[in-house]
This record gives structure tokens, C-alpha cells and sequence, in this order.
């Protein structure tokens, strides 16, 4: 149950009522927004609310139990902070976000509406919806270990112990070529073909410098390394960046074993039956099905 200030209670009795929306928008990285669909700028908390900004709020749902509520805000990409780069960079993914009530003619009658986090986000026409999750939408996300046969570990943490900063498994490049977003070409690296495959590449220099992203695909070729990556750079990408890359790893047994020499340190339960053997049909005299190991 939510309890309303008695101070906004009694506004909200009145005849009539001077109230907006507010909603603090704090990143990942710990940079904050705020908006209001009021028309002038508001501020409490620590935090300015910028009016001007198009937003408003579409329809919201509360459930019961353990569904995932949630909403929506609409609104246009402008220089309030939203822009279409820092957006299709993945910025914004997962953010959390507050939604007030307030009394626009005295802020410090506002009440909590709700937290959630920034879901999915729909962009036409110069302008942005997102999805506003509610906190149930946590029980939703993976927790634990899991019994499967790839690694659950992330290459280089704690329990993996591989260290990335060593020069068997980063090295250094330079840009000599780009598409200016997901796609470039480089020098210096010293990696044989696919070795940085599903691995990490941070901007040491440019104007993406100190963001991350995961490679899609590597490719070495005649002495240039070509890389493609899963998330568009915030900004245009430049001949001349400087980056870092790091091995990649399918957290496979044999992958674990062979490229990392880490196997004493493999996460994951390889001799598990697949789904192959769980549905397959056995025959009669068939060997291997006498309660004995598959592995022996």
C-alpha cells in the first residue's frame, strides 16, 4: 500500500490541483536525467527536471504477486540528454527509473509512484518510446548456477582466473578503416583469425574513449584485422582510434582446455546428456546403456 504525504493529500482533496509528472532517469555509469511534463523546470532531491522535453507518460499496469508490471514514457529526441547515438549504444539499457507525482506550485508535495528499469526502447520519426519495467521483472533474470554444459563463468573474473591483461590474451590495434559504427579495420593487433571472436574491444582514444563493447566476428587477413561489433558506437568511429581487445571465449570444455589451459577452472557440466540422447529412441542391444559412465 502506498502511503500519500499528508501535505499532497490534502492538495489532492481540493477542487482543483497543480500537479505533473517527474522522472529521474539514472544510467548504469551513475549519470542522472530528469524530466517533467510540466512546463517549466522543476528541481528537489539533487536533482533538476527539465520541462520542454516532450515526455509524457502513456499507460501504466500494476499486477499482483510476482507478474511484471509496468508503462511506458513517450517523448521526442532532444538536447535535454537523449540522443539517438547514446540510445543505439546501449546507454540507457537497464536503466532505472523513478516516477513522482508532484505538485508543481510546491515540490516538496510529490510522492513515489513507482521504480522500475528501461526496457525496450522504439524509436521513429525523431522521437522514442520506452518500456518502463516494474521490479518483478528481476525474478525474470538468471541467478545462481545453472546445471548446463557451457561455462557460466565470464572470461576473467573471479572464478574463471584467466588475466585478460596478459599479452597472450589482449593486445593493442589502431583504426585505418571504419564504416564509422559497427565495422573496422585495424593495425597492430597480433592474433591469429577469430581469436578475439565473442571477446571485449575498449576505446583507449577517440571520442569513444573508455566505452566497451563485445566482437562479433574477427577476422585477420593479409596482416589487417577486421572486427565486427554487436552494439554501434555512441559516436562516430574515426581512422585513428585506439583500442584494446581481448581474447573471446564460447565457454566450451574444449575451448577452456585448449585455448586458456584453464580446465581446472571450467564452470560448466560438459559430460551431461544433451537433449539428443534424453529423446532419442535406444535399440536393443545397443552398447553403452548398462547405468555405466559414456566417458570411460
Amino acid at each position: 500500500m502506498r502511503t500519500i504525504p499528508t501535505d499532497l493529500a490534502a492538495h489532492l482533496a481540493e477542487g482543483a490541483t497543480t500537479l505533473c509528472h517527474c522522472w529521474k532517469l539514472l544510467r548504469r555509469d551513475g549519470k542522472a536525467f530528469g524530466f517533467t511534463d510540466y512546463d517549466r523546470d522543476l528541481a528537489f532531491g539533487g536533482t533538476a527536471f527539465a520541462a520542454r522535453t516532450g515526455l509524457e507518460a502513456a499507460e501504466a499496469s500494476a499486477e499482483l504477486g510476482f507478474a511484471v508490471g509496468g508503462g511506458e514514457v513517450a517523448g521526442a529526441l532532444v538536447s535535454a540528454g537523449l540522443t539517438e547515438d547514446d540510445i543505439a549504444s546501449g546507454l540507457y539499457d537497464d536503466a532505472s527509473v523513478e516516477t513522482w507525482l508532484v505538485n508543481w506550485s510546491d515540490v516538496a508535495e510529490r510522492v513515489l509512484l513507482d521504480i522500475g528499469s528501461i526496457g525496450a526502447i522504439r524509436r521513429a520519426d525523431g522521437g522514442c518510446v520506452a518500456e518502463v519495467r516494474g521490479l518483478m521483472h528481476r525474478f525474470d533474470e538468471e541467478r545462481g548456477r545453472l546445471f548446463r554444459a557451457t561455462c557460466s563463468a565470464d572470461l576473467g573474473d573471479g572464478t574463471c582466473g584467466v588475466n585478460l591483461a596478459s599479452s597472450t590474451y589482449s593486445d593493442t590495434g589502431t583504426v585505418v578503416r571504419t564504416d564509422g559504427a559497427l565495422g573496422i579495420a585495424a593495425s597492430g593487433i597480433g592474433f591469429r583469425d577469430g581469436w578475439c571472436t565473442a571477446g571485449r574491444l575498449t576505446w583507449t582514444g577517440g571520442d569513444n574513449k573508455g566505452l566497451s563493447v563485445e566482437i562479433k566476428v574477427h577476422r585477420a587477413i593479409d596482416g589487417t584485422d577486421e572486427f565486427d561489433l554487436w552494439q554501434r558506437a555512441p559516436h562516430p568511429i574515426k581512422p585513428g582510434d585506439t583500442f584494446r581487445v581481448t581474447a573471446g571465449c564460447d565457454k566450451t570444455h574444449a575451448t577452456c582446455r585448449a585455448k586458456f589451459d584453464n580446465v581446472v577452472n571450467f564452470r560448466g557440466f560438459p559430460h551431461m546428456p544433451g537433449n539428443d540422447f534424453i529423446i532419442r529412441i535406444p535399440q536393443q542391444g545397443e552398447p553403452g546403456l548398462d547405468g555405466g559412465s559414456f566417458f570411460k
